[in-house]
């Protein structure tokens, strides 16, 4: 399963990037080589000062070797040894009309002295983050996690949305990071879904990712937009900033395991805002985004 997990996820970060430099039509993804000094490695591409994408990238990796400590307490386990691998993309663009997205899809496997599976999961998902409210771009956005998840359970878009508002929020603000889209972890075995099942879901949601993102993106690329929009844009990156510092656990997770700095924090957008007790105007579209943010609602009618 974990090869051919990582195979997928190696074919699948080179269509999202062929893909992505097509919509942006002048940067291209600079491709970076690593590895691990504990085991594994990953390749990294990063997009930077494009047309479309100010920064993003679309990382996979796959490390391996003996569970750090904190990490074997936190999963309540002595002397056991792991395997993971994952992509995980973040595309932060330049334009405040078109939002930003993160997604990620991954496989964990753990081991017993005698490198025996002892257990195994898949994890993932993919949430839009807009800077400015389009009603209409969240509903394609969920439309197209509802498809793909209705082809595996009619449960599954209901159950991984709910946990995506819940995961996304960023709590010492009391708020969502965006419109949410779906978040699933720890998906085992069980007599109802095998690990192949699992596989088929997952690689069903990184299939549709392109399909959900990329016509949001070419609907508002072109679109005119203010200084006073750019820096609403740079004070919410701020609070996107926050929580993947505080509360995510795939970058708490990277730190803790010695994970590569700059594949971690490649997530981070380049230009931020942090203003002191800033106030959207009554009314306003930034209010309206502020609204849902700490409401976050159902984008499509059952």
């Amino acid at each position: 399963m974990k090869d051919k997990f990582y195979h997928y996820i190696q074919q699948l970060q080179d269509t999202i990037t062929s893909k992505l430099e097509a919509v942006d039509g002048l940067a291209r993804f600079k491709e970076d080589l690593w590895t691990r000094p504990e085991g594994g490695g990953g390749r990294t591409r990063v997009i930077e000062n494009g047309t479309v994408f100010e920064k993003g990238g679309v990382n996979i990796s796959a490390v391996h070797g003996e569970l750090p400590e904190t990490m074997q307490a936190y999963f309540g386990v002595k002397d056991a040894n792991f395997f993971a691998c994952g992509l995980s993309l973040v595309l932060h663009p330049k334009n405040p009309m078109v939002p930003t997205v993160h997604a990620n899809w991954r496989y964990f496997e753990m081991y017993n002295n005698q490198g025996e599976i002892v257990d195994s999961w898949f994890g993932g998902g993919q949430d839009l983050t807009p800077y400015y409210l389009f009603e209409e771009d969240a509903i394609h956005f969920h439309k197209t996690c509802k498809i793909a998840c209705n082809k595996h359970h009619p449960t599954f878009y209901d159950t991984y949305k709910k946990k995506c508002d819940e995961y996304f929020w960023n709590t010492h603000r009391n708020e969502a990071r965006g419109v949410g889209g779906l978040f699933f972890d720890y998906c085992k075995a069980t007599n109802e879904m095998t690990m192949q099942n699992w596989y088929d879901f997952v690689t069903e949601v990184g299939n549709s990712f392109l399909e959900g993102y990329v016509p949001i993106v070419e609907k508002r690329k072109l679109l005119p937009f203010t200084q006073a929009q750019r820096d609403w844009q740079e004070i919410r990156r701020g609070r996107y900033v926050e929580f993947n510092l505080v509360h995510d656990k795939g970058t708490l997770f990277g730190l803790k395991t010695n994970g590569r700095i700059e594949s971690i924090l490649m997530s981070l957008p380049p230009h931020v805002q942090w203003v002191y007790d800033h106030q959207p105007e009554t009314g306003s579209e930034e209010e309206k985004l502020l609204n849902v943010l700490k409401n976050p609602k159902n984008w499509i009618n059952k």
